[in-house]
């Protein structure tokens, strides 16, 4: 598919798409015209990549993570320096933070709309 159907699918613009492939995240075959053209496969690595973005991660460590995704019963890493297994390990309690946060967030609007939507006016704030 060309740059133009995977920022669609994906929802990235393609300034972006461009910018990991730079960064080495994705890569692209090339038509005989010069166009870019992508895998099946690079809309699920794209939002992978959106998600680990959004966590927090730098594409640095996005790059040495990336192929363990899809297979993650052989995460081996030959150059996993105690750098990237601290950020490693910040970033997944970071995530562990935001996802307790969220969920807590979450109750809360679902207990609101239970209160609302039962009728029992009583508990919702005014």
């Amino acid at each position: 598919m060309r740059i133009g159907e995977l920022s669609e699918r994906t929802g990235t613009s393609r300034r972006l798409l461009r910018y990991y492939e730079e960064q080495g995240l994705i890569v692209a075959d090339r038509l005989p015209n010069g166009y870019r053209d992508y895998d099946e496969r690079y809309v699920d690595r794209v939002r992978q990549i959106r998600g680990l973005l959004d966590a927090g991660l730098p594409t640095r460590i996005i790059k040495q993570v990336l192929p363990c995704l899809d297979k993650p019963r052989t995460i081996y890493f030959s150059d996993a320096t105690p750098e990237i297994l601290a950020t490693l390990e910040h970033e997944r309690d970071g995530m562990t933070e935001r996802i307790q946060f969220l969920t807590r967030n979450r109750d809360a609007i679902a207990d609101y709309l239970d209160a609302v939507r039962g009728g029992d006016r009583r508990d919702v704030p005014a």
